[in-house]
C-alpha cells in the first residue's frame, strides 16, 4: 500500500479559541482516507529579519522543513482590517526566504477562513490568494470555504458544528487531494 498524501495545515491565528484553529481540527476529522492533515502551530516564529536569513530561528527552520515535507498546504486565516493577518505574513515570509529557498514553491494549497462577520474573511482570502500565487503555489479555486458569523457555527468547546460548512470543508479536502495528485503526478497513491 503506498503512503498517504500529507498536508500541512496552518492558521493565521495565535488564539487560543481561535475559530480558523477549529476549522482545522474540522478538516483533521473530515480528510479523505488516502490522505492525513498535520497541523503546525505559527506561535513562537519571531518577526522577520532579513539578518537571520543564513542562521534562521529553529522554529522557522521546523516550519520549512514541515512545509518541503509535505504533499500540500491547508490554510485557514482570519480577516483582520480587510486582509489577512500579520501573523500569516510574518510565517509566508519566513518560510518563502532566501531568495531560492522559497519552501512553498510548486505546493497545492486550500485556503478556507472564518470570521464573525458577515463576509467571513472573503476579503482575506483574495488578498492571500494574491501571495500564494507569487509564491509559485498552485491554489484550489473552488469550492470556496467561506464561514461567515463563525461564533454561531461552534459550540463552546471549539468544535464546528455546522453541518453544511463540514460539508464545504469535505468538499475542500477531496479537491486539494484531487488536485495534488494531478500536481504531483501521484496517481499511484490510494
Amino acid at each position: 500500500m503506498m503512503e498517504q498524501i500529507v498536508v500541512l495545515g496552518f492558521a493565521g491565528s495565535l488564539r487560543r479559541g481561535s475559530y480558523n484553529k477549529g476549522l482545522l481540527r474540522a478538516a483533521a476529522e473530515l480528510m479523505p482516507k488516502n490522505a492525513k492533515l498535520e497541523i503546525f502551530d505559527l506561535e513562537g516564529i519571531p518577526l522577520y529579519n532579513q539578518d537571520f536569513e543564513s542562521d534562521m530561528p529553529a522554529r522557522v527552520k521546523e516550519f520549512k522543513e514541515k512545509i518541503r515535507r509535505a504533499d500540500a498546504i491547508l490554510i485557514a486565516t482570519p480577516e483582520y482590517n480587510y486582509s489577512f493577518p500579520g501573523v500569516l505574513k510574518n510565517a509566508i515570509d519566513w518560510a518563502s526566504r532566501p531568495p531560492g529557498g522559497n519552501a512553498f514553491e510548486g505546493k497545492p494549497v486550500a485556503v478556507m477562513s472564518a470570521s464573525i462577520g458577515m463576509l467571513g474573511g472573503a476579503r482575506a482570502q483574495y488578498h492571500l490568494r494574491q501571495v500564494l500565487v507569487s509564491l509559485n503555489m498552485h491554489p484550489i479555486n473552488k469550492p470556496e470555504v467561506i464561514v461567515p458569523l463563525a461564533g454561531e457555527k461552534f459550540d463552546d468547546k471549539g468544535r464546528l458544528i455546522d453541518a453544511k460548512t463540514r460539508d464545504k470543508i469535505r468538499e475542500l479536502l477531496e479537491s486539494l487531494i484531487e488536485w495534488t495528485i494531478r500536481i504531483k503526478g501521484l496517481e499511484g497513491r490510494p
